[in-house]
């Protein structure tokens, strides 16, 4: 096994296309998945070992929403929980392509984890309100149907775009990557799960929490109709 310098100068011609990546994935958690790969590699450590250090950073905060009182305090932790979490889900991916390649048992992990992941974000939340109705403001019970429909958007959200890129025709071998869109990368920051978590910055601000999750599922559902439309259409391209 090599050292992590070695390890960094293989990954950085190794990446994947930054093509319909936003601003935050491309600048900030892949760089920092690089650097997580690389140590890793020099630990010998498996693709889907990452995958499951991943998963326990992640529902570790997931579990600190469920369960703790919400403050400033538990909500750095939480954001900090889920965006460590980010970044050893990307490592993982890096690290297989390091590796030569990944496993198909691989990926269904990293999916499993993922879907898991997304899911249970909105039921702690949900849970959240419920248990400090006060705190939030959330008195009113329609409160509740908010995370109901912020998971719908982000659970569709994940299974129709993996599902759209399982039935695209992949481009031929040698295809050059195409170039990424800087507009488009800065328009797709208010769905990409890092700048999600960043919201649980605010677990401590009580209803300032509520308007930006709420304000950040709405988003989460006009993107959710633009990308059907979107993938419908490309889909619909494809020869049979």
């Amino acid at each position: 096994m090599g050292t992590i310098g070695t390890a960094l100068t293989e990954l950085r011609s190794a990446q994947k296309s930054a093509k319909g990546v936003s601003l935050y994935s491309r600048f900030v958690n892949r760089p920092v998945g690089r650097y997580l790969a690389a140590a890793a590699y020099a630990a010998r450590l498996t693709p889907n070992q990452v995958t499951l250090i991943s998963a326990a950073f992640s529902f570790a905060a997931v579990a600190g929403v469920a369960l703790g009182t919400p403050s400033w305090t538990l909500g750095l932790l939480v954001w900090l929980g889920l965006a460590v979490g980010f970044a050893f889900d990307s490592a993982d991916g890096q690290l297989a392509r390091l590796r030569g390649g990944g496993s198909a048992a691989g990926e269904w992990l990293d999916h499993v984890v993922d879907s898991a992941k997304i899911t249970a974000l909105h039921v702690v939340v949900l849970i959240a309100f419920y248990r400090h109705a006060g705190h939030f403001g959330t008195t009113d019970d329609a409160w509740l149907l908010v995370p109901l429909g912020f998971q719908l958007a982000a659970v569709v959200t994940f299974f129709g775009g993996l599902l759209t890129e399982k039935l695209k025709p992949r481009p031929a071998p040698g295809t050059p990557a195409p170039a990424p869109s800087t507009l488009r990368s800065l328009a797709l920051l208010p769905v990409d799960h890092g700048v999600f978590c960043l919201v649980f910055l605010l677990l401590g601000a009580g209803p300032a929490f509520r308007w930006a999750y709420a304000a950040l599922g709405a988003v989460s559902a006009l993107f959710l109709l633009a990308f059907l439309a979107k993938w419908f259409r490309e889909l619909s391209a494809v020869p049979r």
